[in-house]
């Protein structure tokens, strides 16, 4: 007996797919006259029919499969059937290209630790190398860079990673933005310029996210074929990246705290962090003195607009990695944020850990040791507010990652299963269409009625999950 039924998806333990004049779940492995149950082939049917296989399937098991038949009993040899081949990307132009501006952002992030990074006349200029809260804080920043670029040169063998590692490369990038363009700032208050370190540096930011930008816009698959996120695209629409869902109950409270320490952390981000003591010993005075507050009259508009910039991207980026249908997805793509952000601490701890010139506040070293002035560094209470909440959003990250995605309902019309038209049945049809339509409900040659007795008669006894009628 000829295939009979073309099977659309693949869970752990069930599959759906059209079977003739009808939508069917088959437990895998199972023959064509046993589905455990089936839908009228249409719109309505369909929704059914895919609502049922996910509700009924392992969570984050289902995938779409090449086309492939089911066979009945009389046919095969009763052997369980594999796994569609899973497609492998065709030769990608923005693929390649994305990978390449990654690589060459890396090596230019490497490039720009060693020259000065502000140039100061009268002053020796200092390379980021020569700044160990800086050297660590960029240096995080090129590892983040390489890590999406090995994801991505492992779409070779894994097809999935290529967008994991261009989104986790972009939230990477956009929460850099702000950064940069704060030491841009920097270099544009007086008697200080940018040195050819952040320029360099600036190179490598701009190659890097373009290319995750690039990686990113993947080819989509060509119509009637799987889309890689178990959705299927339609012809001439690109496939989706981080499609919105509406969160189930049961998730909206750790969301909703994903979102609340986002907030937290961009409202920690801004004031000051730094605290210094000054203690004269030959008067027994002692003063405390807060640094870091952008937003504050002596910082340029340019560091300013980069915190800000910051601090939105903190919170836009949460808020798309929560509403994520593909969680995976959103937790890369927070993950990336993370990065600089975890950076910022562990250089601010280190900073304070460095001895303190008294020339940061306009004292030379002959009045320091006139008055036998210390000077002792710390960090504020706020800073570690901006900690706990670091720490809840790599807690949130991690259990995005674990959390199985929303299996999205394919269109009706978008996999290639073919109409049983006038003259053509499913025993004969070798050559299936790409479209599905409303026309399968009938077939010139033989009656309705008569169809549907077969398809009962060829129904597994105690048909009682039957919904088609």
């Amino acid at each position: 007996m000829p295939d009979k039924a073309i099977i659309s998806h693949r869970g752990e333990k069930y599959e759906i797919g059209r079977g003739k004049r009808f939508y069917g779940i088959w437990a895998v492995g199972a023959p064509y006259e046993a589905p455990v149950d089936r839908w009228p082939e249409n719109p309505s049917g369909w929704q059914q029919a895919w609502g049922r296989f996910a509700t009924i399937e392992a969570p984050g098991t289902i995938e779409p499969v090449a086309r492939e038949r089911k066979s009945s009993w009389l046919k095969g040899s009763g052997s369980r059937p594999r796994g569609g081949l899973p497609l492998r990307p065709r030769g990608n132009v923005a693929l390649f290209v994305g990978e390449g501006l990654l690589v060459l952002g890396v090596v230019l992030g490497l490039a720009g630790l060693f020259p000065a990074y502000f140039a100061t006349p009268g002053q020796a200029s200092k390379s980021l190398l020569a700044q160990p809260d800086q050297v660590v804080l960029h240096l995080c920043y090129v590892i983040g860079w390489a890590v999406s670029a090995a994801l991505i040169a492992l779409s070779v063998a894994r097809p999935a990673t290529a967008r994991l590692g261009a989104l986790f490369g972009l939230g990477l990038g956009v929460v850099t933005f702000g950064l940069f363009l704060a030491d841009l700032g920097e270099a544009t208050q007086a008697g200080v310029s940018a040195g050819s370190g952040l320029v360099i540096s600036l190179l490598g930011w701009l190659a890097c996210t373009v290319g995750s930008a690039f990686a990113l816009a993947i080819k989509e698959p060509q119509a009637g074929q799987p889309a890689a996120d178990a959705q299927l695209a339609q012809a001439g629409q690109p496939a989706p990246v981080l499609q919105p869902a509406r969160p189930k109950r049961k998730h909206v409270g750790p969301l909703a705290l994903l979102v609340l320490a986002a907030i937290g952390t961009a409202a920690a981000f801004f004031p000051s962090w730094d605290s210094y003591t000054l203690v004269a010993a030959a008067t027994g005075t002692s003063q405390t003195i807060t640094e870091g507050n952008a937003f504050t009259s002596h910082y340029p508009g340019l560091v300013v607009a980069g915190d800000v910039a910051v601090m939105v991207a903190i919170v836009v980026i949460a808020a798309l990695a929560a509403l994520s249908r593909t969680p995976r997805r959103g937790a890369l793509l927070l993950a990336g944020a993370i990065v600089p952000l975890a950076a910022q601490a562990v250089s601010a701890l280190i900073q304070v850990s460095q001895p303190v010139s008294p020339t940061l506040f306009g004292i030379s070293s002959a009045q320091a040791q006139a008055v036998g002035l210390s000077i002792s560094a710390g960090v504020t209470p706020i800073f570690w507010v901006f900690f706990v909440f670091v720490i809840s959003l790599l807690v949130s990250c991690a259990w995005l990652f674990t959390e199985p995605g929303h299996p999205a309902m394919p269109a009706f019309s978008g996999y290639g299963w073919p109409p049983a038209g006038p003259g053509t049945s499913a025993e004969t049809d070798e050559a299936p269409s790409d479209a599905v339509t409303d026309d399968a409900e009938s077939e010139a040659s033989e009656p309705k009625a008569k169809q549907e007795e077969d398809d009962s008669a060829a129904a597994p006894e105690g048909g009682g999950l039957s919904a088609y009628a």
